[in-house]
């Protein structure tokens, strides 16, 4: 390696050393302990890279000594190379520049799983179960997805060529994509279930959740909505600020919606609500998991604490540090944790990650509100909501009440890990171009689907594939796998998880208690104004 790497690569490691000291891009002064620290570090470096049994580079032993070094702190807390850096910032970006499709790997081949309406790939008429063989030239088989997808974004007005495979086709088709802006939503679906239950799916929180929610409610009050299911999971986070916006739409003006805890002085800010949305005003029910966390668990949390709102599902993930993004030279960044979030009770989000092992297999879980005698709480970790409500800390969001997540029956797991569902509605689907969305898929289409799974040697035959979907409910979740993939194919993704969201157990049981978040909701408009006797009214769902 190059004397410049090296230099450059201490340098980049006394960087990540002296971050605990920028403030207002200031940089605290190198001590005599430091110096003799670093002095031996360097020696220690360059004695590894000159005397070890095997060829080693700077870089990898830098890199080394910087991940061990942050793995001392908490599990957050991580070094960003250039690529993953740049990836995160793209990530959090309301647009990139693309083609306007959703890929992912079947059978060891690039397949397009549905083009987003009004893009490039959407008016060129890409269509889900296309292979893409080709791109600008060079076969896709050698390509991993990252790659792919990094050779078909580019900048905006530019071409892409790519080599098409479509089922039905003998030969491959050959098209010339313009590259536009595709927009990167995070509210994933927002849509009617019956005539008054809004649906509001959010992904994550990147710089325009915020507006999208705020829209996404608007449509859904112009379509009739009366009550409203936010389904929060898997949910990871993202940007504070708009976990804050979003909280906004939901709370009450001048309410406080999370605090944040550090170090310094500046890592000590509460944040409250403005009164810049009007009053929502309807029983919520947020529906959350063990993926939900962060910036999400910030927005349940405040809900919850504020009793605007019933939480259910499982115990969230409990990740509450707050991590400050600083660039460093080369395009590298780090993500450096310097504060943690606290609900409006009080309640610290962080779960305990002493043990890293548990912390990653989510082995020391929240306590479950209501399934733990008072006897047994520890004072200190015992909250009261807005309305006297008790709730709980150490990490993460309880929910109110507990739903837990039903397994998959393990020969419609196996179906799915083939593909066998996806492939199957695209051969429908190009059968019956015409389709129409009145359309069900009756028992008899079991039948075929039995038969086209043995030509294609997914199972080894009919009496196998029914044996393994001999219950009715496997044979019924079986059909609606079908039926929301030929949906996917046809009309894309929202009507694909319509589809879905009829056999979710967890969304299906969620509805069934805006009764519950009705009466949560008429008791708090008692103690904001206690002349008001009006019950929230509670719609008929489909």
């Amino acid at each position: 390696m190059r004397p410049t790497w090296r230099n450059a690569a201490l340098a980049l490691f006394v960087a990540c050393l002296l971050l605990g000291g920028i403030f207002g891009n200031q940089v605290l002064a190198l001590t005599d302990q430091t110096r003799e620290v670093l002095h031996t570090y360097t020696q220690l470096v360059t004695l590894a890279h000159e005397n070890y049994g095997e060829e080693v580079s700077y870089r990898s032993l830098v890199s080394a000594s910087i991940q061990g070094m942050l793995r001392t702190l908490d599990p957050h807390t991580s070094f960003l190379r250039s690529e993953a850096y740049a990836d995160m910032r793209d990530r959090q970006q309301t647009s990139f520049s693309g083609l306007g499709i959703l890929i992912g790997m079947r059978h060891g081949q690039l397949t397009i799983i549905t083009p987003i309406e009004g893009t490039p790939a959407s008016r060129m008429g890409l269509r889900a179960g296309d292979y893409i063989s080709q791109i600008e030239g060079d076969p896709t088989k050698t390509m991993s997805l990252n790659d792919a997808v990094g050779h078909l974004k580019g900048p905006k007005g530019t071409q892409v060529q790519i080599t098409i495979v479509r089922q039905g086709l003998t030969d491959p088709l050959e098209f010339t994509i313009t590259r536009d802006e595709i927009p990167q939503n995070s509210v994933r679906y927002a849509f009617m279930m019956g005539e008054e239950t809004g649906y509001l799916a959010i992904s994550d929180f990147n710089r325009g959740t915020g507006a999208e929610v705020e829209a996404a409610i608007k449509k859904l009050t112009e379509a009739g909505m009366r009550q409203l299911l936010v389904d929060l999971r898997n949910n990871g986070g993202g940007l504070l600020d708009q976990s804050i916006e979003v909280a906004d739409q939901f709370l009450p003006g001048g309410a406080k919606i999370v605090e944040t805890r550090g170090r310094t002085r500046d890592s000590f800010q509460v944040y409250h609500s403005s009164d810049n949305y009007p009053t929502l005003g309807i029983p919520v029910v947020v529906l959350v998991s063990q993926g939900t966390a962060s910036a999400a668990e910030i927005l349940a949390g405040a809900i919850q604490d504020h009793d605007v709102g019933l939480i259910v599902g499982s115990p969230t993930w409990g990740k509450g540090l707050v991590q400050t993004v600083y660039s460093l030279s080369y395009d590298n960044g780090l993500a450096l944790t310097t504060a943690k979030y606290y609900t409006p009770s009080g309640r610290l989000i962080q779960r305990d990650y002493s043990s890293w092992f548990d912390y990653a297999t989510f082995s020391n879980g929240t306590l479950i509100n209501g399934d733990v005698g008072e006897s047994e709480i520890n004072p200190p970790n015992t909250f009261l909501t807005d309305l006297g409500r008790k709730v709980y800390g150490g990490g993460g969001i309880s929910p109110d009440i507990l739903i837990e997540d039903t397994a998959i029956a393990p020969f419609l797991q196996y179906l799915l890990s083939r593909s066998a569902f996806f492939d199957f509605a695209v051969l429908k689907a190009s059968q019956q171009p015409d389709i129409s969305r009145d359309w069900e898929p009756t028992e008899a289409l079991l039948d075929e689907f039995a038969d086209w799974a043995v030509e294609k040697e997914i199972v080894e035959s009919v009496s196998k594939f029914e044996a393994g979907l001999e219950s009715a409910e496997a044979r019924d979740l079986a059909l609606k796998y079908i039926h929301s993939e030929v949906f996917n194919a046809a009309f894309g993704l929202e009507a694909r998880y319509k589809i879905l969201a009829r056999s979710d157990p967890l969304i299906q049981r969620s509805l069934e208690l805006f009764g519950e978040a009705s009466e949560l909701l008429a008791r708090r408009l008692k103690i904001v104004d206690p002349a008001n006797t009006t019950t929230a009214v509670v719609g008929q769902v489909n």
